[in-house]
């Protein structure tokens, strides 16, 4: 300390010196205190808006149906819905749809229409239509250079494995497919000792960069998870909770790389269910947080929740062979709860498809959400609007 600051302190007293900072608010003995928890999270709510019910319909000779994945184009205001047939209804496929928003003074926005207006194929790298029952197709994104990103289940009984491919956005025809680690490969079509389980494989597709935003070749980032635990991590012990790997692709003009791994702790399964598991994701900033859905579907019909994750500091679990039981020393994927769908004023159904739409006349993003029917003439194709609040 200098000794022009002790000449003060010896001329006005210490207690008289604080006092004066305190006056000026320089020193305050009530700091506002933030908890961990809001720190690792953004300030994220949604509002419930509407719900709007597909009529059944064919399109060009394929049944519209198995809706489990939902983009939507920012540039060309349409929707992208990605139908999960296998082959029995139609050739694998998406469809564009229009939407058409009801707005009425001082009422919230409702959906007034969805429109079928094209279906296109999807096609392996000869051009053919993938054949019946070698592609389950679940999760897309719409990436920075107009491509479609999507993921498919596979078929392990039929040795169909899961890939992540990329495909022309115009004829649907397959570019490039990206490696996949050995882990998520089913070793065997009976009794697999690793991978993927049967229809519980990559069932979420997200990027972290909308149409337009990148250049051709500049990388961007893409997300996907399995939709519950893999073989060598699953414990049939229902107290212990299961882990999804949740997988972080770097996607440049010539290379995909798999730069980390996470695991992702899913909800305990209700009792009664008969399938439980993470359905979608969604970035919602560049900073590692994320909208997730689980759905589970039992005894009482389907419940879904919506999460937001923070994927900072979770462990990179890429060289950990397994992620059964309790694991001690690794830092799983946060996650908060958003909103719970067993509050809406309606039942839901099968929740699977999840995208940011147009923004809404009062400034906010809508959240926008499909159901697949699986085919089923007595289950509705629900499409849910939201209002996305973050901040």
């Amino acid at each position: 300390m200098t000794e022009w600051w002790l000449s003060i302190l010896r001329q006005v007293g210490v207690k008289r010196w604080l006092t004066g900072l305190l006056a000026l608010g320089l020193v305050s003995c009530a700091l506002p205190q933030i908890k961990a928890e809001e720190r690792l999270f953004l300030p994220v709510s949604v509002d419930l808006l509407d719900v709007y019910t597909l009529p059944p319909q064919t399109f060009q000779d394929t049944a519209v149906g198995g809706l489990s994945a939902l983009v939507y184009d920012r540039q060309g205001n349409r929707l992208l819905a990605l139908s999960d047939d296998r082959g029995q209804f139609g050739p694998s496929r998406f469809y564009e749809l229009s939407l058409t928003f009801d707005l009425q003074a001082n009422q919230p926005p409702q959906i007034a229409a969805v429109t079928v207006e094209q279906v296109i194929s999807l096609k392996d790298f000869e051009g053919n239509p993938y054949p019946q029952g070698s592609l389950d197709p679940e999760g897309m994104a719409l990436s920075p250079r107009n491509t479609l990103l999507i993921a498919s289940e596979g078929d392990i009984k039929h040795n169909a494995p899961p890939f992540i491919a990329e495909f022309n956005r115009t004829t649907g025809q397959v570019m490039t497919t990206f490696r996949i680690p050995d882990r998520f490969l089913p070793d065997a079509i009976e009794s697999p000792t690793r991978g993927v389980r049967n229809n519980l494989s990559f069932e979420s597709l997200t990027v972290n960069a909308a149409p337009g935003t990148a250049g051709q070749t500049e990388p961007f980032r893409l997300f996907t998870a399995t939709e519950s635990a893999l073989v060598q991590d699953y414990n049939e012990d229902p107290s212990l909770p299961l882990h999804n790997r949740f997988l972080h692709y770097l996607l440049g003009e010539d290379q995909a790389t798999l730069i980390a791994e996470h695991a992702y702790p899913l909800d305990l399964e209700p009792t009664g269910a008969v399938s439980h598991g993470l359905t979608e994701l969604l970035v919602i900033d560049q900073g590692g947080h994320f909208l997730a859905l689980e759905r589970t579907y039992g005894l009482r019909g389907f419940a879904v929740k919506l999460y937001q994750l923070a994927t900072g500091g979770a462990t990179d679990t890429s060289t950990i062979a397994s992620l059964r039981g309790e694991l001690s020393g690794l830092s799983p994927i946060r996650k908060q709860l958003v909103f719970d769908f067993a509050e809406a004023p309606f039942p839901v159904d099968n929740l699977e498809g999840m995208t940011l739409g147009p923004r809404l006349p009062d400034g906010n993003q809508s959240l926008l959400l499909v159901s697949d029917n699986n085919f089923d003439g007595n289950r509705p194709t629900q499409f849910l609007l939201l209002r996305l609040r973050i901040g």
